[in-house]
C-alpha cells in the first residue's frame, strides 16, 4: 500500500493512500504510520492530518466580501446575524466504494433542512466536497451570510487554503464558482464525532445514504 508523509500534532508521519493519492479509511478512520517499517499502525482522523507544505506556512483565511456587521461575529466564531448555518458530511464505505453526503441547513427564520444523498461509487473525499456543493446549490440568496461547517480538512485545504487538488479537479472548480458570487461566506472546521449535534446529523445521513444508496 502506498505511503503518504503527512503531518500529525506538528510531526511528520506515514499514512496509507490509493493508487491516486487518497487516504485510505477504515470506518471513516485513516491507517498511519510514525516511521518506515513501523508494524504499529495507528488511525487518527482525517481531519487530523495535514499536508506538510500547509503546515509549514501560514494559514490564509479566504477573503470575501461581507455585509457590514458580519466580520467581529466571524472572528468570533458565532454565526452573524441572519445567518444561514449549516453543517456538511460525507461518508465512504470502502476507498472508493459506496459514497454518500449528508447535511444539515438551519435558516434564521427556524426552518432546518436535513438530507441525505447517495453517490454511487465514490471516496470520502469526493462526499465532502459534494455535500459542501447541495449546500451552496441549496442556499440561493447569495447576500446572505452564509457558515459552512465541515470537518474535512482535505475540504478546507483544497477550497480555501491554495492546497493543490491532485484528485477531484473538476468538482473543486464547480465548488469555487459556486462560491464565488457570494457576499459572505466562511467555511469553518467542526471536530468530527464530538458531539456537535448538527454534524452528528450530518454525518449519520452520510453514512446512511452511503450504505443504503438511497435518499433519506
Amino acid at each position: 500500500m502506498p505511503l503518504k508523509e503527512m503531518m500529525f500534532r506538528g510531526g511528520r508521519v506515514l499514512v496509507e493512500v490509493d493508487d491516486v493519492g487518497e487516504l485510505v479509511l477504515d470506518k471513516g478512520r485513516a491507517r498511519m504510520r510514525y516511521k518506515p517499517g513501523d508494524e504499529r499502525v495507528y488511525s487518527p482522523w482525517p481531519s487530523n492530518l495535514a499536508s506538510p507544505d500547509d503546515a509549514e506556512k501560514p494559514r490564509a483565511q479566504p477573503v470575501r466580501t461581507r455585509p457590514a456587521g458580519t466580520a467581529k461575529a466571524l472572528r468570533t466564531g458565532v454565526a452573524p446575524a441572519g445567518a444561514v448555518v449549516a453543517y456538511t458530511d460525507g461518508a465512504c464505505s470502502g476507498n472508493p466504494g459506496p459514497a454518500g453526503l449528508g447535511y444539515t441547513v438551519m435558516y434564521p427564520d427556524g426552518r432546518r433542512i436535513a438530507r441525505g444523498e447517495p453517490l454511487g461509487t465514490g471516496t470520502n473525499n469526493i462526499g465532502e466536497l459534494f455535500a459542501i456543493l447541495r449546500v451552496l446549490e441549496l442556499v440561493d440568496d447569495l447576500a446572505a451570510p452564509l457558515v459552512i461547517h465541515t470537518d474535512s480538512e482535505y475540504a478546507i485545504g483544497v477550497l480555501t487554503r491554495g492546497w493543490k487538488a491532485k484528485a477531484n479537479q473538476a468538482l473543486v472548480a464547480r465548488i469555487k464558482a459556486a462560491m464565488a458570487p457570494r457576499r459572505a461566506l466562511e467555511i469553518r472546521k467542526v471536530a468530527g464525532h464530538a458531539g456537535v449535534p448538527e454534524n452528528e446529523l450530518a454525518d449519520s445521513l452520510a453514512r446512511t445514504a452511503a450504505e443504503t444508496q438511497a435518499f433519506c
